[in-house]
């Protein structure tokens, strides 16, 4: 019987560790927009996304070195790559429009992911999972609190629809890899790290050649703010992702991601003292409707 309970507890535990990681991504992403922000006064977006990745390969390689479960990492790799293009576009997309247009435009990946799923996995998502989708996307416009009379689409909105549509990609792809090949989601998120720094070091040497030397920030307020970035919204967030992936069906991943904004808006609120209109606390809510019920019907399933 004792046996029996603590089974029973023990997966209980496991059906809702992926939706809790998860929303432990979106807490962490809501904050990164912030710190990322005061991280960019000190150096240009490239080197800082060279320092966020390389100190991300770096210390996740000697966990990878010891559990040598390497294999397929060759099949990580396109993801890697996509994950470069999202990297590049959000952060030229945000310098390039509004915080507001920004939030709103990237939280659309949880409307083309299952159109991305149905197309790459022929996995028809049900009409539950496509309405919470669009109760999502409501309530962060809501959040958000868009003037819809004054959008005007710019080269910056572009680029923030395109790493939403990435995202969807990303998600959809990263789930594919995880299941066909099962291999470990600390290796893709190494393998994934590492393309980003390639790719964003050629770039850096491209444009900036060795002048990238006057680049690098002597401020240790940068270094913390990086080490914050990296410990919690690139190494974990990226695992996290990469394992509740490998568990729950990538609409499912979109809609409980797609809370960041919530946890954006409550870091803003307590951190740099912005206030909530009752507006912005009815996108909030439907946000968490929405997150609440994709947990709980994970934790069913």
């Amino acid at each position: 019987m004792e046996r029996c309970i603590e089974r029973g507890r023990e997966l209980s535990v496991n059906q809702y560790l992926p939706p809790i990681m998860l929303l432990l991504v979106a807490i962490f992403w809501g904050t990164s927009y912030g710190v990322a922000k005061e991280a960019l006064v000190f150096t240009s977006v490239l080197f800082f996304l060279v320092i966020r990745f390389v100190m991300t390969t770096l210390v996740l390689l000697p966990i990878v070195i010891y559990r040598k479960n390497i294999a397929h990492w060759k099949s990580v790799l396109p993801t890697g790559v996509v994950l470069f293009l999202i990297f590049v576009c959000e952060t030229y997309g945000i310098k390039n429009t509004t915080a507001s247009n920004a939030a709103f435009l990237i939280s659309l990946f949880v409307v083309f992911t299952p159109f991305v799923e149905l197309l790459v996995n022929k996995n028809k998502p049900t009409k539950k999972l496509l309405f919470l989708s669009i109760i999502s996307v409501i309530g962060v416009f809501l959040l958000t609190n868009i003037n819809t009379h004054q959008i005007n689409i710019n080269k910056g909105d572009i680029l923030m629809l395109m790493a939403a549509l990435l995202r969807g990609v990303m998600v959809v792809f990263t789930k594919k890899v995880m299941v066909d090949k099962d291999v470990d989601p600390v290796m893709v998120t190494s393998v994934q790290s590492s393309v980003v720094s390639i790719f964003s070091i050629i770039l850096l040497l491209s444009i900036h050649g060795f002048e990238w030397v006057n680049l690098i920030p002597l401020d240790l307020s940068f270094w913390l703010l990086a080490i914050y970035l990296v410990f919690f919204c690139t190494v974990f967030a990226f695992y996290a992702q990469n394992y509740s992936v490998k568990k729950m069906s990538p609409t499912k991943v979109s809609i409980l991601m797609g809370s960041e904004p919530i946890f954006g808006a409550l870091f803003a609120f307590l951190w740099l003292s912005e206030s909530f209109t009752s507006i912005q606390v009815l996108g909030a809510s439907l946000i968490f409707i929405a997150t609440f019920i994709v947990t709980r019907q994970e934790a069913k399933a």
